[in-house]
């Protein structure tokens, strides 16, 4: 599918800008309340496969936060898609597993870094600007 140039301070990846180029169609973007949506289907997803034994707690709690994040809206300009694409939805639900899966990432990774005593005030910011 060949390589994606993707914003150094966007949260979402290849997935997402693929769907940005591939369906230009209108201006419209998907409401806040579809974007909050989505982010309480993914955080309580979360919830429930750590319940069922199948996501480790600490990884669950990242996205929890990272999906909470969604859910009050803080990142709101990382949905970039047209709301018309093709029938399925799969641009958008990726769109939400990148943003989602990357902010969690970075929870994740200050999480793990407190806990070694290397806890650092500042948010990690680094970014792949090359997608595959």
């Amino acid at each position: 599918m060949g390589q994606m140039q993707v914003p150094a301070d966007a949260y979402y990846g290849a997935q997402t800008a693929r769907a940005i180029e591939n369906f230009p169609i209108s201006d419209l973007r998907f409401p806040r309340s579809f974007i909050r949506a989505m982010g309480l289907i993914k955080k309580h997803s979360a919830v429930t496969n750590t319940a069922l034994g199948l996501l480790p707690a600490a990884i669950s709690e990242a996205i929890q936060k990272a999906a909470q994040e969604v859910i009050e809206g803080r990142l709101d300009l990382q949905f970039p898609l047209d709301i018309f694409q093709t029938g399925s939805g799969t641009s958008t639900n990726m769109n939400a597993n990148e943003v989602i899966a990357n902010r969690a990432s970075e929870i994740h990774l200050h999480q793990h870094e407190c806990q070694r005593g290397d806890c650092q005030s500042r948010q990690r910011t680094a970014r792949r600007e090359t997608w595959r």
